[in-house]
């Protein structure tokens, strides 16, 4: 047990939170005489006052049979996480998911074996080898005291919470479970605190053992950090620690690679520096006070849409910074210098498509979450390609655009103007900064109905409707004679089902 006096939990908002929970589960292990204990992550948050969807429970019983019945006893649903280690989740009904403002509220259970101060030695940080019992943390929650000196802190987890530092508990941490690794930058990122050098020597020392870690756990991590806000500092201490090209060795190619003189970092950094300028780009509050930022397209509506869960679990936003991450990985396999001296990449957004495809099954993502970064990939040039000169892209060539792109073609946009600040770096210019923007605001004005989000071109026509009136029978000609009319919809040439059919008749007069 830990005899100092630790930080104070008297009005803890996630204890607070989480009383009518805590009652429900002290009730239910007590009920099976079973001994519980809030770890890890949850028992940190609550000291740092933080929000969290997890409560983490150390529970000393048959842990793949206490959360099936608690599953059921609560409503929620069960899931096994790893049987080989009797870890499993019990994801909470609404009913009592709604004591906390997040969503997917969860509860992860794993055993302990008759101490806690030895399950202590088995985890990860100091920060999280703490522990305090159901009965303990709601005496602490209902105000009633004493709760709190019964914390169980065997590395000193409070005094590395108080120095802000991530500690490994042990030289064998990263070891026993090599996705601790990245978990180390992930909390970083998460908490905003540095890491001591001791583990930065053992992280280092361990990096090699990052090829033994499952995909799905590895994807979750890089997720993880990547949606933190500014993520560009914490790929760099990836990189600095030996991680980054291990989780992704496409990237090691890039590294050192020249660009134009308009690039102001080469190919490697500049993938690492942009993701943060997606951030800056798409995130409403922090848009005020950034002079830059401010001549970029924003849309109220659109915090909304880039806060949208599209895969595993992650939002658009975090989605969009990954594909920021690779949008220029196969630029050294393309890169060429003409006899001029000029320094080409032809085709490195098509070939990067293809390797992004490559890169993110192996890392396990969604087949949505592929779908939508390696159409971002593919097309982050595009946006600057749809026009010549001053002049802004043509009604028919915007209509292409969403039409190609799907639901990608707003995040490409976005992409597209990270990459340009990317680019530019500290030596942008803010007056071809603002044509750019100008260009941009113009194609996403295309794309967004009256409330400002994503745009559904109705349909004035249907095949059995042009073959009605054409009298045409079926066949490709219905279906070419359908796009020519969605286009000239699009491009705001016809509005009526009469001018739809009018344009069929012609087309069809014209052969």
């Amino acid at each position: 047990m830990n005899s100092r006096t630790p930080p104070d939990l008297t009005g803890s908002s996630t204890l607070r939170e989480t009383l009518p929970l805590l009652h429900v589960l002290r009730d239910f292990f007590s009920s099976r005489e079973v001994t519980a204990y809030l770890v890890g992550g949850f028992l940190r948050d609550a000291f740092l006052g933080r929000p969290t969807r997890d409560i983490d429970l150390a529970v000393n019983g048959d842990v793949l049979s206490l959360a099936k019945e608690l599953a059921e006893h609560t409503g929620g649903t069960f899931v096994l996480l790893d049987e080989t280690r009797s870890i499993a989740r019990v994801v909470l009904s609404s009913e009592l998911g709604d004591v906390w403002s997040l969503k997917r509220k969860q509860v992860d259970m794993g055993p302990f074996g008759g101490d806690i101060t030895k399950d202590m030695a088995r985890r990860d940080f100091t920060i999280d080898a703490l522990a305090l019992s159901l009965d303990d943390a709601l005496d602490e929650a209902l105000g009633s005291g004493g709760g709190i000196s019964k914390i169980v802190d065997p590395f000193d987890g409070f005094s590395d919470l108080s120095a802000a530092t991530v500690r490994a508990v042990s030289d064998h941490a990263f070891q026993d479970d090599p996705v601790r690794l990245l978990r180390a930058v992930r909390l970083v990122a998460q908490l905003g605190f540095s890491l001591d050098q001791g583990t930065i020597d053992l992280i280092k020392r361990d990096s090699h053992l990052l090829t033994n870690v499952a995909s799905e756990r590895l994807r979750d991590e890089l997720l993880k950090t990547l949606a933190e806000p500014d993520p560009s500092p914490h790929l760099r201490l990836m990189d600095d620690l030996g991680l980054l090209c291990r989780l992704i060795p496409e990237l090691e190619v890039a590294r050192g690679v020249e660009q134009p003189r308009e690039h102001y970092w080469d190919v490697f950094y500049h993938c690492l520096e942009t993701p943060s300028h997606v951030d800056r780009l798409m995130t409403e509050e922090d848009r005020a006070g950034d002079d830059i930022i401010s001549y970029s397209p924003w849309y109220t509506s659109l915090e909304t849409y880039f806060e949208e869960e599209v895969s595993d679990g992650h939002t658009r936003r975090t989605i969009v910074k990954l594909a920021g991450l690779l949008h220029d990985v196969s630029k050294p396999a393309t890169k060429t210098i003409e006899d001029t001296g000029r320094m080409r990449f032809i085709g490195h957004d098509v070939q990067g498509a293809d390797v992004c495809q490559e890169i993110l099954r192996r890392l396990r993502l969604s087949s949505r979450g592929i779908h939508l970064i390696t159409t971002m990939v593919r097309h982050h040039l595009r946006p600057t390609q749809m026009s010549h000169g001053d002049d802004m892209p043509t009604p028919r060539a915007t209509y292409r655009y969403f039409r190609d792109l799907g639901e990608a073609a707003i995040d490409t946009l976005y992409l597209n103007m990270a990459d340009y600040l990317a680019a530019k770096g500290p030596s942008i210019e803010t007056d071809d900064w603002q044509g750019h923007c100008r260009l941009i605001d113009h194609i996403l004005h295309r794309g967004l109905d009256q409330e400002g989000m994503p745009q559904k071109m109705p349909r004035l026509v249907d095949g059995h409707m042009l073959m009605k009136a054409l009298g045409l029978p079926p066949g490709a000609q219905v279906g070419r004679l359908l796009e020519a009319i969605q286009e000239a919809l699009g491009a705001g040439e016809i509005t009526t089902q009469e001018e739809a059919l009018h344009l069929a008749r012609r087309l069809v007069a014209a052969g």
